[in-house]
């Protein structure tokens, strides 16, 4: 018996509520992780509505190719590009709340920007079919984002799971 966070004795690893167990390692990591990642979101969100920040704001379409902003001189925005970064991280602190909906989070938006970086490889960039808009930029960057996503994600499920040797064998 050890004296939990709220002063109450109990089993280590017990959470001040009764018969919960309090959050190990691996789901910490998962939430850390995923809350992160949706700051991130949030930040790049915010700063494609700032100028200086964001080059030629004024040619800022809602959507499509023709907007002519650029988050950093670099990345070609949208209001809607923008908006689409701030619901990611809405939905990123929202299911960096637990841990399983972390790595599914992770997980899953990964290989969301990886489709997003395979579709700006082979979508025309000044064709109607742009609408996020994306340019060659943006393409690496979801390549990277994504990968890093997935592994993220891998490596917060691994951390659920617990370390190597770590289960019980069958």
């Amino acid at each position: 018996m050890t004296e939990n966070a709220a002063g109450r004795s109990g089993p280590a690893g017990t959470s001040p509520h009764r018969g919960v167990a309090a959050p190990s390692s691996g789901d910490r990591l998962a939430r850390m992780m995923a809350a992160g990642t949706a700051g991130l979101f949030l930040v790049v969100g915010v700063l494609g509505f700032v100028p200086g920040v964001t080059t030629d704001l004024d040619r800022l379409d809602f959507s499509g190719h023709h907007s002519g902003a650029e988050l950093l001189g670099i990345f070609q925005v949208s209001v809607l590009h923008n908006l689409l970064h701030l619901l990611f991280a809405v939905v990123g602190f929202v299911l960096a709340r637990r841990a399983r909906t972390a790595v599914a989070y992770l997980v899953a938006g990964g290989v969301a920007y990886l489709g997003l970086w395979v579709y700006g490889l082979v979508v025309d960039h000044h064709g109607d079919a742009n609408f996020v808009p994306l340019n060659s930029a943006d393409n690496w960057l979801h390549l990277v984002l994504g990968v890093a996503m997935v592994a993220m994600g891998l490596v917060g499920l691994r951390g659920l799971r617990g370390g190597i040797g770590s289960q019980t064998p069958m």
